[in-house]
């Protein structure tokens, strides 16, 4: 059998266990390991001991449970009710106010935590009662949870970029303030859907009446502002050191932590059981991610050492003769159809070590690829059948919140990411331009 052969069937093997319902880790490192000892014996087990090795020496996966302990100590201390409350009050008047605050809300949680896991807790569990609530249209609902949650791995601190990071062996800092824009961008792009849809429609989202209004007095209201505040400055907290060089990667997420737990102190809501659940979660979460990043860097040592990223990169330039644009649109074409059956995280350690070669081979900027990684990623959170967002509403939405509505509701919001995609990709500067001048 030729190595592109064996290439293909341990793809297929781990798509064929993933769909028959394996964990993502134990699918990709039992591929991994039959291969690896299939292909070169005993000594085949080195590998999956090395990929440990390599990712204990991987540092800035210590940013990751601060990161994740920060996201639940918000959740849980209910500090984000606040800001929920905020943006309904001063957004409610809007064609779909409480939807736009919800979009937000996941901005402002975005900023404080890296990962999509955290802005869906929230956003099932204080944003969408308050929307049923309302009578908010449950197509509407469900697709803005889904799409502002996703936000999170765009908007730094964003966990992904920082494992991109690793991968391409490319400065964080620089990463994460590239995709500061094109994260608002799609924020803003999701705020305009919206609000043109319930313009058109007001039954989606029935507005703020005056008497609702008129029942939240100004000095609340100017209370309730200041509340939005905390977000920055915990953002800013954390940030601000990292970028002027002042503290670590590592350092900087502490500070991040801390000063979230500091803010839940000060409000008087850090209590033993919000410490307990952030904890056990936060080592949930960051287990899930290490299993995954190990078995995936065991297949990708396993994929790499039968060359397959040199005959990806072969067939794409000499045997296709496409040019340097066609190839980087396969690239992401491929990573869309991947994220319906992969985790963003198996893609990235086993898939983007191919492409970012081939990338930095055909002359594209990679902390520019790193964001149109990063944004079919979010793309891929909510692509049926199995996008990870639609499982976590699925479970965490009430029951009337079935499965097939949930996938019907975010193909509007999957539009507006390949707009966005496709702006980024024609307007680099989106993504260069803050790196350029700050850094």
């Amino acid at each position: 059998m030729s190595y592109e052969s064996i290439a293909v069937l341990m793809f297929s093997t781990m798509l064929l266990m993933m769909i028959t319902g394996q964990r993502v880790f134990g699918a990709i490192g039992f591929v991994a390991v039959v291969a690896a000892i299939s292909l070169w014996g005993p000594g085949g087990s080195d590998m999956g001991f090395s990929s440990v090795m390599k990712l204990m020496k991987w540092n800035s996966l210590l940013t990751l449970p601060m990161f994740v302990f920060m996201g639940y100590v918000m959740s849980e201390s209910r500090l984000a009710e606040d800001l929920y409350k905020m943006f309904h009050v001063w957004f409610g008047p809007l064609p779909g106010g409480l939807a736009v605050g919800t979009i937000m809300l996941m901005v402002m949680i975005s900023a404080m935590n890296g990962l999509s896991v955290a802005g869906m807790a929230i956003g099932a569990t204080i944003a969408l009662p308050e929307l049923v609530k309302r009578n908010y249209d449950k197509l509407m609902i469900s697709g803005v949870i889904q799409g502002g949650s996703s936000l999170g791995i765009l908007i730094p601190p964003s966990v992904v970029l920082v494992l991109f990071a690793q991968i391409a062996r490319q400065p964080v800092s620089q990463l994460w303030l590239a995709g500061l824009l094109p994260g608002l961008l799609m924020a803003s792009l999701f705020v305009v859907y919206i609000v043109t849809r319930c313009w058109l429609n007001p039954s989606l989202a029935p507005k703020m009446t005056a008497e609702e209004r008129a029942e939240v007095s100004w000095p609340e209201r100017i209370r309730l502002l200041r509340a939005g505040l905390l977000p920055l400055v915990i953002f800013g907290a954390m940030m601000i050191p990292f970028i002027k060089g002042w503290t670590s990667l590592t350092e900087a997420s502490v500070v991040g932590a801390l000063t979230a737990v500091g803010a839940a102190v000060i409000k008087g809501r850090f209590t033993r059981e919000v410490f307990e659940v952030a904890t056990r979660s936060t080592l949930a979460i960051t287990t899930m991610f290490m299993l995954i990043i190990m078995a995936a860097l065991s297949f990708g040592a396993v994929f790499d050492g039968l060359g397959a990223g040199r005959a990806i990169e072969n067939f794409f330039i000499r045997d296709l003769g496409l040019t340097a644009w066609e190839v980087l649109i396969l690239m992401q074409l491929s990573f869309l159809i991947m994220g319906m059956f992969l985790d963003d995280t198996a893609m990235l350690v086993i898939v983007a070590p191919i492409y970012v070669g081939l990338a930095k081979a055909l002359g594209f900027d990679l902390i520019w690829y790193g964001i149109l990684y990063t944004i079919t990623c979010q793309i891929a959170y909510l692509t049926p059948p199995f996008g990870y967002n639609l499982f976590l509403m699925r479970a965490m939405a009430p029951s009337d919140f079935t499965l097939p509505m949930i996938y019907r509701s975010v193909f509007p919001f999957v539009a507006v990411m390949v707009i966005t995609l496709i702006v980024v990709m024609v307007f680099p500067e989106i993504a260069l331009w803050l790196p350029e001048v700050l850094l």
